[in-house]
Protein backbone atom coordinates (compact mmCIF):
# COMPACT_ATOMS: atom_id res chain seq x y z
CA UNK A 1 0.00 0.00 0.00
CA UNK A 2 3.15 2.30 1.05
CA UNK A 3 5.66 0.60 -1.90
CA UNK A 4 4.44 3.95 -4.25
CA UNK A 5 5.99 6.83 -0.97
CA UNK A 6 9.04 4.48 -1.17
CA UNK A 7 8.31 1.86 1.90
CA UNK A 8 9.46 -1.44 1.34
CA UNK A 9 7.34 -4.55 2.57
CA UNK A 10 9.11 -4.57 6.20
CA UNK A 11 9.26 -0.61 6.42
CA UNK A 12 5.13 -1.00 5.68
CA UNK A 13 4.91 -3.47 8.28
CA UNK A 14 6.86 -1.78 11.06
CA UNK A 15 5.26 1.57 10.10
CA UNK A 16 1.31 0.18 9.94
CA UNK A 17 1.77 -1.69 13.57
CA UNK A 18 2.70 1.54 14.99
CA UNK A 19 -0.90 2.62 14.20
CA UNK A 20 -1.95 0.42 16.62
CA UNK A 21 -0.38 1.34 19.67
CA UNK A 22 0.44 4.94 20.95
CA UNK A 23 4.41 4.03 21.29
CA UNK A 24 6.62 0.89 21.05
CA UNK A 25 10.08 -0.14 21.13
CA UNK A 26 12.19 -2.27 18.99
CA UNK A 27 11.12 -5.49 20.53
CA UNK A 28 8.10 -5.38 20.81
CA UNK A 29 7.44 -4.24 17.06
CA UNK A 30 9.67 -7.77 16.09
CA UNK A 31 7.11 -9.45 18.16
CA UNK A 32 4.13 -8.31 16.20
CA UNK A 33 5.65 -8.17 12.92
CA UNK A 34 7.84 -11.09 12.98
CA UNK A 35 11.05 -9.27 12.01
CA UNK A 36 14.28 -9.76 13.47
CA UNK A 37 14.97 -7.47 16.45
CA UNK A 38 18.18 -5.95 14.73
CA UNK A 39 16.08 -4.87 11.53
CA UNK A 40 13.18 -3.59 13.52
CA UNK A 41 15.70 -1.49 15.69
CA UNK A 42 17.46 -0.50 12.03
CA UNK A 43 13.83 0.59 9.96
CA UNK A 44 12.78 2.18 12.92
CA UNK A 45 15.67 4.07 13.14
CA UNK A 46 15.81 4.68 9.57
CA UNK A 47 12.12 5.63 9.86
CA UNK A 48 13.16 8.39 11.89
CA UNK A 49 15.82 9.57 9.86
CA UNK A 50 12.95 10.17 7.23
CA UNK A 51 10.76 11.93 9.71
CA UNK A 52 8.39 9.06 9.61
CA UNK A 53 8.46 8.40 12.86
CA UNK A 54 9.19 10.15 16.43
CA UNK A 55 11.41 8.80 19.16
CA UNK A 56 9.54 8.99 22.92
CA UNK A 57 10.69 7.82 26.55
CA UNK A 58 8.75 5.86 28.44
CA UNK A 59 6.68 8.86 29.66
CA UNK A 60 5.75 10.33 26.02
CA UNK A 61 8.01 13.07 25.97
CA UNK A 62 10.67 13.48 23.03
CA UNK A 63 13.95 11.53 23.91
CA UNK A 64 17.09 10.09 22.54
CA UNK A 65 17.24 7.38 20.25
CA UNK A 66 20.49 5.86 22.06
CA UNK A 67 19.59 3.25 24.95
CA UNK A 68 21.96 2.94 27.76
CA UNK A 69 22.39 1.30 31.29
CA UNK A 70 19.14 2.02 33.42
CA UNK A 71 17.62 3.98 30.64
CA UNK A 72 13.66 2.58 29.42
CA UNK A 73 13.70 1.16 26.33
CA UNK A 74 13.48 3.61 23.02
CA UNK A 75 10.24 3.60 22.32
CA UNK A 76 8.55 5.26 19.20
CA UNK A 77 5.33 6.74 17.88
CA UNK A 78 4.51 8.15 14.50
CA UNK A 79 4.42 11.57 13.23
CA UNK A 80 1.02 12.29 12.08
CA UNK A 81 0.67 10.78 8.70
CA UNK A 82 -0.82 14.40 7.20
CA UNK A 83 2.19 15.60 8.12
CA UNK A 84 4.77 13.11 7.07
CA UNK A 85 3.43 11.35 4.11
CA UNK A 86 2.36 14.83 2.47
CA UNK A 87 5.56 15.27 1.49
CA UNK A 88 6.15 12.15 -0.05
CA UNK A 89 3.33 12.26 -1.77
CA UNK A 90 3.62 15.63 -3.50
CA UNK A 91 7.06 14.10 -4.72
CA UNK A 92 5.78 10.96 -6.19
CA UNK A 93 3.15 13.06 -7.77
CA UNK A 94 5.59 15.27 -9.46
CA UNK A 95 7.79 12.55 -10.45
CA UNK A 96 4.11 11.23 -12.32
CA UNK A 97 3.39 14.09 -14.38
CA UNK A 98 7.35 14.49 -15.19
CA UNK A 99 7.21 10.81 -16.71
CA UNK A 100 3.36 11.84 -18.09
CA UNK A 101 5.33 14.63 -19.89
CA UNK A 102 7.68 12.13 -21.37
CA UNK A 103 5.91 9.81 -22.32
CA UNK A 104 3.64 12.64 -24.57
CA UNK A 105 6.70 13.74 -26.11
CA UNK A 106 8.34 10.46 -26.98
CA UNK A 107 4.95 9.05 -28.27
CA UNK A 108 4.38 12.56 -30.64
CA UNK A 109 8.06 12.28 -31.43
CA UNK A 110 7.32 8.41 -32.19
CA UNK A 111 4.58 9.19 -34.45
CA UNK A 112 5.76 12.07 -36.45
CA UNK A 113 8.66 10.16 -37.09
CA UNK A 114 6.11 6.75 -37.97
CA UNK A 115 4.30 9.31 -39.91
CA UNK A 116 7.15 10.16 -42.82
CA UNK A 117 7.98 6.02 -43.33
CA UNK A 118 5.41 3.72 -44.58
CA UNK A 119 7.29 0.70 -41.70
CA UNK A 120 6.42 2.75 -39.37
CA UNK A 121 2.61 2.24 -39.78
CA UNK A 122 2.79 -1.45 -39.08
CA UNK A 123 5.40 -3.38 -36.87
CA UNK A 124 6.45 -6.94 -36.86
CA UNK A 125 6.48 -8.80 -33.61
CA UNK A 126 7.94 -12.19 -33.43
CA UNK A 127 8.44 -14.99 -31.03
CA UNK A 128 6.18 -15.76 -27.70
CA UNK A 129 7.64 -14.03 -25.14
CA UNK A 130 7.72 -10.35 -28.07
CA UNK A 131 4.08 -11.21 -29.01
CA UNK A 132 2.89 -12.07 -25.07
CA UNK A 133 5.00 -8.85 -24.26
CA UNK A 134 3.51 -6.70 -27.07
CA UNK A 135 -0.07 -8.23 -26.04
CA UNK A 136 0.33 -6.82 -22.36
CA UNK A 137 1.44 -3.80 -23.43
CA UNK A 138 -1.49 -3.00 -25.39
CA UNK A 139 -4.19 -4.07 -22.51
CA UNK A 140 -2.26 -2.45 -19.63
CA UNK A 141 -1.67 0.58 -21.32
CA UNK A 142 -5.32 0.94 -22.44
CA UNK A 143 -7.09 4.05 -20.44
CA UNK A 144 -10.32 4.56 -22.41
CA UNK A 145 -11.36 1.37 -24.40
CA UNK A 146 -10.43 -2.40 -25.45
CA UNK A 147 -11.61 -3.82 -28.74
CA UNK A 148 -11.18 -7.94 -29.00
CA UNK A 149 -11.65 -10.56 -31.10
CA UNK A 150 -11.25 -13.80 -29.82
CA UNK A 151 -11.14 -16.70 -32.15
CA UNK A 152 -9.73 -20.29 -31.15
CA UNK A 153 -7.28 -21.18 -28.14
CA UNK A 154 -5.33 -18.86 -27.18
CA UNK A 155 -1.47 -19.40 -28.93
CA UNK A 156 1.28 -16.99 -27.37
CA UNK A 157 -0.55 -15.70 -24.05
CA UNK A 158 -2.09 -18.32 -22.37
CA UNK A 159 -5.76 -17.81 -20.94
CA UNK A 160 -4.57 -17.21 -17.41
CA UNK A 161 -2.67 -14.82 -18.08
CA UNK A 162 -5.08 -12.24 -19.72
CA UNK A 163 -7.52 -12.76 -17.03
CA UNK A 164 -4.64 -10.99 -14.86
CA UNK A 165 -4.52 -8.26 -17.59
CA UNK A 166 -8.10 -7.92 -18.02
CA UNK A 167 -9.00 -7.54 -14.47
CA UNK A 168 -6.51 -5.29 -14.43
CA UNK A 169 -7.97 -3.07 -17.09
CA UNK A 170 -11.63 -2.99 -15.47
CA UNK A 171 -10.33 -2.79 -12.35
CA UNK A 172 -8.97 0.82 -14.15
CA UNK A 173 -12.52 1.53 -15.46
CA UNK A 174 -11.22 0.65 -18.96
CA UNK A 175 -14.41 -0.39 -21.23
CA UNK A 176 -13.83 -3.96 -22.46
CA UNK A 177 -15.48 -5.01 -25.24
CA UNK A 178 -15.33 -8.53 -27.09
CA UNK A 179 -16.88 -10.51 -30.12
CA UNK A 180 -16.30 -13.89 -29.77
CA UNK A 181 -16.32 -16.82 -31.99
CA UNK A 182 -18.28 -19.57 -31.66
CA UNK A 183 -15.04 -21.98 -31.73
CA UNK A 184 -13.97 -19.48 -29.28
CA UNK A 185 -15.87 -22.04 -27.17
CA UNK A 186 -14.82 -24.85 -27.82
CA UNK A 187 -12.84 -25.38 -24.84
CA UNK A 188 -14.17 -26.98 -21.33
CA UNK A 189 -15.06 -24.47 -18.66
CA UNK A 190 -14.58 -21.78 -20.59
CA UNK A 191 -18.21 -21.05 -20.17
CA UNK A 192 -17.81 -20.47 -16.61
CA UNK A 193 -14.93 -18.10 -17.37
CA UNK A 194 -16.95 -16.15 -20.04
CA UNK A 195 -20.12 -15.64 -17.28
CA UNK A 196 -17.43 -14.71 -15.02
CA UNK A 197 -15.83 -12.06 -17.42
CA UNK A 198 -19.56 -10.96 -18.33
CA UNK A 199 -20.07 -10.64 -14.59
CA UNK A 200 -16.71 -8.93 -14.04
CA UNK A 201 -18.16 -5.90 -16.83
CA UNK A 202 -16.72 -7.91 -19.94
CA UNK A 203 -19.53 -7.26 -22.93
CA UNK A 204 -19.28 -9.90 -24.93
CA UNK A 205 -21.22 -10.54 -28.31
CA UNK A 206 -20.50 -13.57 -30.00
CA UNK A 207 -20.47 -14.04 -34.09
CA UNK A 208 -20.54 -17.56 -36.44
CA UNK A 209 -16.81 -16.70 -37.54
CA UNK A 210 -14.55 -13.77 -37.41
CA UNK A 211 -11.98 -13.02 -39.97
CA UNK A 212 -9.17 -12.63 -37.76
CA UNK A 213 -7.76 -12.51 -33.84
CA UNK A 214 -7.15 -8.51 -32.60
CA UNK A 215 -7.10 -6.04 -29.60
CA UNK A 216 -7.47 -2.60 -30.24
CA UNK A 217 -6.33 -0.21 -27.17
CA UNK A 218 -7.73 3.12 -27.36
CA UNK A 219 -8.22 3.12 -31.30
CA UNK A 220 -4.64 4.19 -31.36
CA UNK A 221 -3.28 0.84 -32.00
CA UNK A 222 -3.94 -2.98 -32.90
CA UNK A 223 -2.11 -6.02 -32.39
CA UNK A 224 -3.30 -8.78 -35.12
CA UNK A 225 -1.86 -12.32 -34.93
CA UNK A 226 0.12 -13.15 -38.20
CA UNK A 227 -0.20 -16.79 -39.66
CA UNK A 228 2.79 -19.14 -38.14
CA UNK A 229 4.16 -20.34 -41.18
CA UNK A 230 5.23 -17.32 -42.44
CA UNK A 231 7.58 -16.99 -39.33
CA UNK A 232 9.04 -20.50 -39.30
CA UNK A 233 6.34 -22.05 -37.18
CA UNK A 234 6.92 -19.71 -34.33
CA UNK A 235 3.89 -16.78 -33.30
CA UNK A 236 3.93 -13.87 -34.91
CA UNK A 237 1.87 -10.83 -34.95
CA UNK A 238 1.54 -7.40 -36.67
CA UNK A 239 1.09 -3.76 -34.23
CA UNK A 240 -0.51 -1.42 -36.22
CA UNK A 241 -0.54 2.92 -35.86
CA UNK A 242 -2.81 5.36 -36.14
CA UNK A 243 -3.62 5.00 -39.22
CA UNK A 244 -6.00 4.66 -42.22
CA UNK A 245 -5.41 0.29 -41.82
CA UNK A 246 -5.97 1.23 -37.86
CA UNK A 247 -9.27 2.88 -38.50
CA UNK A 248 -10.39 0.04 -41.06
CA UNK A 249 -9.91 -2.18 -37.78
CA UNK A 250 -12.03 -0.22 -35.88
CA UNK A 251 -14.61 -0.22 -38.18
CA UNK A 252 -14.48 -3.94 -38.75
CA UNK A 253 -14.98 -4.72 -35.48
CA UNK A 254 -18.26 -2.27 -34.64
CA UNK A 255 -19.51 -4.15 -37.80
CA UNK A 256 -19.21 -7.58 -36.31
CA UNK A 257 -20.34 -6.05 -32.99
CA UNK A 258 -23.20 -5.04 -34.41
CA UNK A 259 -24.06 -7.81 -35.87
CA UNK A 260 -22.94 -10.46 -33.14
CA UNK A 261 -25.33 -11.79 -30.42
CA UNK A 262 -24.94 -10.96 -26.54
CA UNK A 263 -24.41 -14.24 -24.97
CA UNK A 264 -25.76 -12.57 -21.53
CA UNK A 265 -27.32 -9.66 -21.53
CA UNK A 266 -26.85 -8.93 -17.53
CA UNK A 267 -24.14 -9.08 -15.85
CA UNK A 268 -25.82 -10.06 -12.94
CA UNK A 269 -24.16 -12.96 -10.35
CA UNK A 270 -25.30 -16.10 -11.09
CA UNK A 271 -23.38 -17.78 -8.68
CA UNK A 272 -26.00 -18.15 -5.91
CA UNK A 273 -28.55 -20.69 -5.91
CA UNK A 274 -32.06 -19.46 -6.31
CA UNK A 275 -34.61 -18.22 -4.00
CA UNK A 276 -37.06 -20.95 -4.96
CA UNK A 277 -37.29 -23.91 -7.27
CA UNK A 278 -39.36 -21.37 -9.93
CA UNK A 279 -36.23 -19.75 -10.79
CA UNK A 280 -33.69 -21.05 -12.89
CA UNK A 281 -30.33 -22.56 -11.66
CA UNK A 282 -26.77 -21.38 -12.02
CA UNK A 283 -25.81 -24.79 -14.23
CA UNK A 284 -29.10 -23.96 -16.14
CA UNK A 285 -28.55 -20.72 -17.26
CA UNK A 286 -24.89 -21.67 -18.87
CA UNK A 287 -27.13 -23.99 -20.74
CA UNK A 288 -29.34 -21.39 -21.71
CA UNK A 289 -26.50 -18.94 -22.63
CA UNK A 290 -24.84 -21.19 -25.40
CA UNK A 291 -28.69 -22.73 -26.53
CA UNK A 292 -29.69 -18.79 -27.17
CA UNK A 293 -25.68 -18.20 -28.95
CA UNK A 294 -26.73 -20.64 -31.52
CA UNK A 295 -25.26 -23.85 -30.17
CA UNK A 296 -26.51 -26.91 -30.75
CA UNK A 297 -27.39 -29.67 -27.46
CA UNK A 298 -24.84 -31.73 -28.26
CA UNK A 299 -22.58 -28.91 -28.97
CA UNK A 300 -23.26 -27.71 -25.47
CA UNK A 301 -22.85 -30.96 -23.56
CA UNK A 302 -19.18 -31.33 -24.88
CA UNK A 303 -18.29 -27.71 -23.98
CA UNK A 304 -20.00 -28.24 -20.49
CA UNK A 305 -18.36 -31.40 -20.04
CA UNK A 306 -21.98 -32.86 -19.92
CA UNK A 307 -23.86 -35.93 -21.42
CA UNK A 308 -25.91 -34.62 -24.16
CA UNK A 309 -29.42 -36.01 -21.56
CA UNK A 310 -28.63 -33.89 -18.64
CA UNK A 311 -28.49 -31.05 -20.94
CA UNK A 312 -31.87 -32.01 -22.50
CA UNK A 313 -33.15 -32.67 -19.15
CA UNK A 314 -31.97 -28.93 -17.81
CA UNK A 315 -33.43 -27.72 -21.51
CA UNK A 316 -36.82 -29.49 -20.12
CA UNK A 317 -36.74 -27.93 -16.95
CA UNK A 318 -36.19 -24.39 -18.27
CA UNK A 319 -39.02 -24.70 -21.00
CA UNK A 320 -41.50 -25.63 -18.22
CA UNK A 321 -40.14 -22.55 -16.08
CA UNK A 322 -40.94 -20.41 -19.02
CA UNK A 323 -44.39 -21.99 -18.82
CA UNK A 324 -44.10 -24.39 -22.11
CA UNK A 325 -43.93 -23.77 -25.94
CA UNK A 326 -40.97 -23.87 -28.07
CA UNK A 327 -37.18 -23.16 -27.52
CA UNK A 328 -38.05 -19.30 -29.29
CA UNK A 329 -40.70 -18.64 -26.76
CA UNK A 330 -38.30 -20.22 -24.22
CA UNK A 331 -35.60 -17.13 -25.53
CA UNK A 332 -38.27 -14.72 -25.19
CA UNK A 333 -39.07 -15.46 -22.02
CA UNK A 334 -35.28 -15.68 -20.34
CA UNK A 335 -34.90 -11.92 -22.09
CA UNK A 336 -38.34 -10.63 -20.39
CA UNK A 337 -37.42 -12.60 -16.90
CA UNK A 338 -33.98 -11.13 -16.98
CA UNK A 339 -32.37 -14.51 -16.20
CA UNK A 340 -29.18 -13.81 -18.46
Amino acid sequence: MLEALGLGGAEEAVYTALLACPAASAEDLARQTGLDGAESDRILRDLAARGLIAVATEAGTPGTAEPGPGRPPVRYRLTPPSVALAPLLVEQRNALHVAETAYAQLSEQYRNTAAQTAGGVVEVVVGVEQVAHRFHQLQCGAQRELLFFMVGAPVAVPREDSEASESSALNRGVDFRVVAAKDYLDSHDIVQEVRAAVTAGVELRLADSLPLKMVVSDRERAMVPLDMSDSGGEPSAIVVHRSGLLTALVHLFEREWAHARPMYTSTADASEEPADDQQPTKEELEVLALLLAGISDRRAASQLGLSIRTVERRVRRLTDLAGGGTRLQLGWHAARAGWL
